[in-house]
């Protein structure tokens, strides 16, 4: 399982090193939020532990914005901020556990644990998405509407996908690059426009009720309803 630990400060970096990789966890370390969104960007990871204390990006913000565009990565809050304001704020900003410090390896050992188990049985159950008619096989990759098989590109598939996963959400452009493309693409494209074209041609075309929908000024949300 591959961590990543957005944390400035070397002593608690380096208790981390060695407590997580007695658990066989697989860390990688983040100095500050810019660095970290930058790894998120590039590979995969299981769990996020981070601080609050940030240079750069806040620990608060950072969460928001990794909730935002990585719902199914669990985070948890590592501070020295210990009030009930600051625990609140951190979990309504998207943390899913907030410990303080000082703290003990073996309590953060279990509640990774813990957060693990609880996300691996979201995602199984989340194996197959639906909105109205229309499913999505996560696991074979697979898209039907009613009795009807879809056959999607692989990046039609992505944004399909991106798209089911934030359902009844409206996604600007830019989120839609960020997560479908890379995201150092040409912000001044129309390949998103042109993509919601090809989707809406095989996913809309020939049935009642439309599912993918413009919002004017904002971008696209996908739903059952008008």
């Amino acid at each position: 399982m591959k961590i990543l630990l957005v944390e400035d400060e070397p002593n608690v970096v380096s208790v981390l090193k060695r407590g997580l990789t007695h658990e066989e966890f697989e860390l990688s370390v983040a100095p500050d939020g810019f660095v970290a969104l930058e790894m998120i960007a590039a590979h995969t990871f299981s769990l996020i532990i981070l601080d609050i204390m940030l240079p750069g990006i806040n620990g608060l913000d950072l969460c928001k914005q990794i909730k935002k565009n990585h719902p199914q990565i669990p985070v948890i809050m590592l501070t020295a901020l210990g009030s009930t304001e600051n625990i609140v704020n951190g979990l309504d900003n998207g943390a899913d556990d907030y410990i303080v410090k000082p703290f003990k390896i073996a309590e953060l050992n279990a509640r990774i644990r813990t957060l693990l188990r609880r996300y691996a049985g979201i995602q199984q159950a989340e194996e197959v998405i639906t909105i109205g008619n229309l499913e999505i096989n996560l696991s074979a990759k697979a898209v039907t509407r009613g009795a009807q098989e879809i056959t999607l590109t692989a990046t039609e598939y992505r944004l399909l996908q991106f798209l089911a996963r934030n359902k009844n959400r409206t996604l600007s452009r830019v989120d839609i690059l960020e997560n479908v493309w890379d995201i150092d693409f040409n912000m001044g494209t129309n390949v998103v426009d042109v993509y919601v074209n090809y989707l809406r041609k095989k996913i809309d075309k020939g049935f009642d009720t439309n599912l993918i929908h413009t919002v004017v000024g904002l971008g696209y949300m996908l739903k059952e309803k008008s």
